[in-house]
């Protein structure tokens, strides 16, 4: 599978700063949550989402058996190890200890991301070593028609 443009992925995340945080949305501008802004970036730069996405629980400290959301990336993305996590990659957080991944962003730099933060709406901020040692999955956008 080719994979996008990580500029062109940077670009298009970064065209959704300031966007305010709405719990489950997905429009630039108006309002989205993590998983939200991943999924607009992904409709700009890869096109139509390839299934719908179900209602989701907003508790980062959720437990269970299945990683939910990087089970659903791999239908649709190729993974890669965190450490081998480059600018434009999709990467994934766990929020507390023994919680499922919850969180999403994606790297504009070796030390810098933008996520959608409850309060804080889509922000680019550094990647500190706190959030660093909660990346759990990575996943690279496919380019447009190569999936």
């Amino acid at each position: 599978m080719m994979t996008a443009d990580p500029a062109l992925v940077i670009a298009t995340a970064r065209s959704w700063l300031g966007t305010p945080y709405h719990d489950q949305a997905s429009l630039r501008g108006v309002g989205c949550d993590c998983l939200g802004l991943a999924r607009g970036v992904w409709r700009a730069v890869v096109g139509n989402e390839p299934f719908l996405i179900p209602a989701y629980s907003r508790d980062w400290g959720e437990t269970g058996p299945r990683e939910v959301l990087a089970d659903g990336a791999r239908r649709m993305m190729p993974e890669i190890a965190p450490a081998d996590a480059g600018p434009g990659a999709l990467i994934l957080f766990r929020m507390a200890p023994r919680a499922i991944a919850k969180h999403v962003g994606i790297l504009t730099g070796p030390d810098r991301f933008i996520h959608a933060y409850e309060r804080l709406g889509v922000v680019e901020e550094p990647l500190t070593p706190t959030w660093a040692r909660k990346i759990t999955f990575a996943f690279l956008f496919p380019r447009s028609g190569s999936i």
